[in-house]
């Protein structure tokens, strides 16, 4: 049989970069319209980046955009967006400062301020786990002492799920050695993209560390998903009650590159209907990748 290759170019770019470093590199196809599921999957996994996304044409939004991991296809991924939109607005694909994105779990809305972008996430849905946190806190190496007092150990969802893990100082964040074996098992069992384990009175309102392993993901550096649930855990649990906060991630990965994340909530009568979350993306490199069609 015969079959034809195909190269493909993918923007690297560190989306969440601070101070124009660090960030979490994320890669960006453009012109996708044409790229089957099966080759998507084949340039992640040749990427080797934690995210992909793949932007194409959309009948209803400004762009349509589909997130693989080198593993699976995933519905929404913060950096991946930020990085995506933040390019567009810099290569002058982006007229307006506002603009919208199609997923395959439905539309959001982009806002760009500069070249940062800033993803739409949705007001949060909280579950209870307490009944999991002896197994949790094992996953993480951890007791009970080391968390924060009267702030539970909660899953929320802005649109996708993490476990949100506070600890009392980011000594104790830094020296975590995650068993990733368990936390696979807990996230596939609650339908996760994995822990936000963090710490606040840090230099930033908090500074966080997100394992993903059920994705492919041992350590990530930047997750606007996960980032847009923390910030409503900070103002409905922990009652800190502002509407933007800055936080830290990826400083305490092997290699660190440290990242910054804002949350903007939306919030009225004191409940959050939703929230922004992004940051600036700076493109690292250009990756050529062959694929077999």
């Amino acid at each position: 049989m015969d079959s034809s290759k195909k190269i493909v170019t993918v923007q690297i770019l560190n989306a969440f970069a601070d101070n124009g470093k660090g960030g979490n590199p994320a890669g960006v196809v453009l012109n996708a319209d044409e790229l089957s599921d099966k080759s998507k999957l084949e340039i992640s996994k040749k990427v080797g980046l934690s995210e992909t996304a793949f932007v194409s044409k959309s009948k209803t939004e400004d762009f349509k955009l589909d997130f693989f991991t080198p593993n699976k296809q995933i519905a929404h991924c913060g950096h991946a967006t930020v990085a995506t939109f933040s390019y567009l607005k810099q290569i002058g694909a982006l007229k307006n400062d506002s603009a919208s994105k199609e997923t395959i779990d439905g539309k959001r809305k982009i806002e760009i301020i500069g070249d940062s972008a800033f993803m739409e996430q949705l007001a949060p849905k909280y579950v209870d786990i307490s009944h999991k946190e002896s197994i949790i806190l094992k996953s993480l190496g951890l007791k009970k002492i080391n968390l924060i007092p009267n702030a539970p150990i909660q899953l929320v969802n802005t649109g996708n799920s993490f476990i949100l893990v506070p600890v009392k100082s980011e000594e104790i964040l830094k020296d975590i050695i995650p068993n990733f074996e368990l936390i696979s098992e807990i996230s596939e069992e609650f339908d996760l993209i994995g822990y936000y384990v963090f710490a606040i009175n840090t230099e930033y309102d908090a500074t966080s560390r997100m394992f993903g392993p059920r994705y492919g993901i041992l350590e990530e550096s930047g997750t606007g998903m996960a980032a847009g649930p923390l910030g409503c855990y900070l103002f409905d649990i922990l009652k800190i009650k502002k509407r933007n906060f800055r936080i830290q991630q990826g400083k305490y990965m092997k290699e660190p590159s440290p990242s910054l994340i804002i949350v903007d909530l939306r919030i009225e009568n004191e409940e959050i209907r939703g929230l922004m979350a992004g940051g600036r993306g700076i493109l690292n490199k250009k990756l050529e990748v062959e694929i077999i069609l």
